[in-house]
Parts: structure tokens; C-alpha cells; sequence
């Protein structure tokens, strides 16, 4: 790639990472171009569709979110492994309003430019799953489409200002859900959080 391109495509990411974090992922790709600089065409060149753009402005965060995964069944305890994992997940998709949307409907759509990272990081959340199943501190009853599923649906409430201030204590909610037995007192937690809010 000619370093002007380069160059382009560079600022194209940088620009569209500010914009999504602002605006979430119906961003306008004609409004990121202007704001990167270059004419829709270029973009498009290097990006031809939305989904393209977010793969590889994520593809990085897809690649360290599914390292984190291996580095977790090979440490700690498996029900604390997959609460710290769910939970970084959930703090990752809140950073780009709007991406679980994207991902939900990738992961079932082969020709998606997010499908192959959405597939694998759900693999590498299930693996996490499965540990905790066989250690007997995880219910047996969901897979890794529902964990993946309760990521989505986490990441919503964290996307919707009327429920942000809940989103945490029902993270814990969720947590305790898959969670069984003597696990739920052992995963991490907040502890600095009231375990009751008004209202």
C-alpha cells in the first residue's frame, strides 16, 4: 500500500473511532470521510461497507478480548475466569454504542465482515463456559450463543442513559444467574457498590 493510502486509511480509522464512540455505529460514513478529510469514494475503497470499517477499527479489541479468554482458562478459579471475562466484554461493547446490534446479526451472516472475529470470540467465551460447566459452577442449561446473547443484551443497557446507572448492579444479576451454588459468593464483585438503589 502507497504511503499516501496508507496514510488515508489510517485516518479514516482514527476519525471513525472518535465518531462511533460519539454517535454510535449509524455514525454516517459520508460525515466520518469528511471528518477524516477525504472524499466517500476513498473510504469506500478501503472500507466498501460498514461492517468492513468496524472489523478493522475492532479487530485489534477482538483479537486482545479472545487472548484474554486463553490467558483466563489457564489462571484462576473457572467461575471467576468467566465472570472477569463477561464483564470485560460487556465494558468493551459499551465503548461503541450500538456494535452488539452489528455483531448479533454477523455472527449468523457468513458474508459479514465481522463474522469470522464475532464467531471466534464466541468460542473463546463458551470454552470459558464449558470450564466453569465441568467444574460444576455454572448452570448446564446455556451454551455459548447465550453467553453471547447476554452480552448483547448487557451491552444494551449500558446503551440506554435511563438505565446506565443500573447496568452494573444487573451485570451481578446476570452473573449470579449463570453462576450456581457457592460460586455466586466467590466471583468477583464491587464491593464498593450499594447492593440496593432507590427507586
Amino acid at each position: 500500500m502507497r504511503a499516501d493510502a496508507r496514510k488515508n486509511r489510517d485516518q479514516v480509522l482514527a476519525v471513525a473511532g472518535s465518531a462511533i464512540t460519539e454517535q454510535g455505529v449509524d455514525v454516517s460514513l459520508r460525515d466520518i470521510a469528511r471528518r477524516a478529510d477525504v472524499g466517500l469514494a476513498t473510504l469506500l475503497r478501503h472500507f466498501p461497507t460498514r461492517e468492513a470499517l468496524l472489523e478493522a477499527l475492532l479487530h485489534t479489541s477482538f483479537g486482545e478480548l479472545t487472548a484474554k479468554a486463553g490467558e483466563l482458562e489457564t489462571s484462576g478459579s473457572p467461575e471467576e475466569a468467566l465472570v472477569v471475562w463477561l464483564r470485560d466484554c460487556v465494558a468493551w461493547t459499551t465503548e461503541y454504542r450500538g456494535v452488539t446490534v452489528l455483531m448479533a446479526a454477523a455472527i449468523e451472516d457468513t458474508d459479514s465482515a465481522l463474522h469470522a472475529s464475532c464467531v471466534t470470540l464466541r468460542a473463546a467465551g463458551a470454552r470459558l463456559l464449558t470450564r466453569a460447566q465441568e467444574a460444576g459452577t455454572a448452570r448446564t442449561d446455556i451454551d455459548g450463543a447465550d453467553l453471547f446473547a447476554l452480552i448483547a443484551m448487557l451491552a444494551w443497557l449500558g446503551d440506554q442513559p435511563s438505565l446506565t446507572p443500573r447496568a452494573d448492579r444487573l451485570f451481578d444479576v446476570v452473573a449470579s444467574a449463570i453462576l450456581t451454588g457457592a460460586a455466586i459468593n466467590d466471583a468477583p464483585q464491587d464491593r464498593n457498590r450499594p447492593t440496593q438503589e432507590p427507586g
